[in-house]
């Protein structure tokens, strides 16, 4: 059962990982905090079973539906950061293709020229 339930988001942070190796995106540090959150999303139930064992609590049924309203929060965040991972601009101010983004005088983007031809 534990397999089943963390094995996907383990794997997910495997090839995750080695994606942001091999092909960094604008804000790394976004990506692998979803990656984490993920995870802990899914380590979460195993978690909560193991401190109601650690507490004798876990006969309190106002607990279990705590529980089950904070895993989909969790997992909500994890992917609202993959999100904002996969919409953020470089902090160099460069578009996601590596183009530079600057203003002009008029407020208006302009981009770098490209190699036509």
């Amino acid at each position: 059962m534990a397999v089943r339930h963390l094995g996907p988001p383990l794997l997910l942070l495997a090839v995750g990982g080695a994606l942001l190796v091999w092909r960094r995106p604008a804000r790394p540090g976004l990506v692998w905090a979803a990656l984490g959150t993920n995870l802990g999303a899914a380590a979460l139930p195993y978690l909560w079973i193991g401190l109601q064992l650690l507490t004798d609590r876990a006969e309190q049924t106002v607990y279990g539906l705590v529980m089950t309203l904070v895993q989909p929060g969790v997992a909500t965040v994890a992917w609202l950061l993959l999100l904002a991972a996969a919409v953020a601009r470089r902090p160099d101010g460069s578009g996601r293709d590596g183009r530079d983004v600057s203003a002009d005088k008029g407020g208006k983007a302009k981009r770098a020229p490209e190699n036509i031809g």
